[in-house]
């Protein structure tokens, strides 16, 4: 089917609960799992990263957006909202733009992931990890983007340039 799913979803615009349900469906028909991903933002203007564990098979000790699989019969923004209450222990709030959308592969299983910047309510400064998922978390300005680019190889920028973009997308989200 290539990518033309994706084409439901615009980086920068709030997704419609249509758009959403139509990019999901798309992606089961063409054997992809969905991901969704948040970049939990706090009223400082950071942007929320977390650590994967190193015995995580995709992407070990590297750092990540919160976020994971949509389960069989689950929505998009359910899913979202689950995946910020099992890795945070944060209740989700507001849902913004779209920051990501695209197709991935890992280990054998493709993907169709889409991001969003995302508020949360709860205690900002103890996010509940994950321990067998996530290592540490840690908020980030956008003068520390290097930081994402630690235990990556040189020409794998996803994440950094992702949340480069999210701070870029940081100015037009009433949060």
């Amino acid at each position: 089917m290539g990518t033309s799913h994706l084409a439901h979803l615009q980086v920068g615009t709030t997704a419609s609960p249509r758009a959403l349900e139509l990019f999901a469906a798309a992606a089961g028909a063409a054997g992809r799992r969905v991901v969704v991903g948040a970049l939990v933002t706090d009223p400082a203007g950071r942007i929320y990263v977390q650590r994967r564990s190193l015995t995580r098979a995709v992407f070990p000790g590297c750092w990540d957006l919160v976020g994971g699989h949509v389960e069989p019969g689950e929505s998009v923004l359910p899913a979202l909202e689950r995946e910020v209450r099992e890795e945070t222990g944060w209740a989700l709030g507001v849902v913004g733009p779209v920051v990501e959308v695209l197709d991935w592969e890992a280990s054998g299983v493709a993907r169709s992931e889409v991001d969003f910047l995302v508020t949360v309510a709860g205690d900002l400064l103890r996010p509940r990890l994950e321990p067998d998922k996530h290592g540490e978390g840690r908020w980030l300005t956008a003068g520390e983007l290097h930081v994402l680019l630690e235990g990556r190889k040189p020409d794998d920028r996803w994440v950094h340039d992702v949340v480069a973009r999210g701070f870029a997308l940081l100015g037009g989200f009433a949060r």
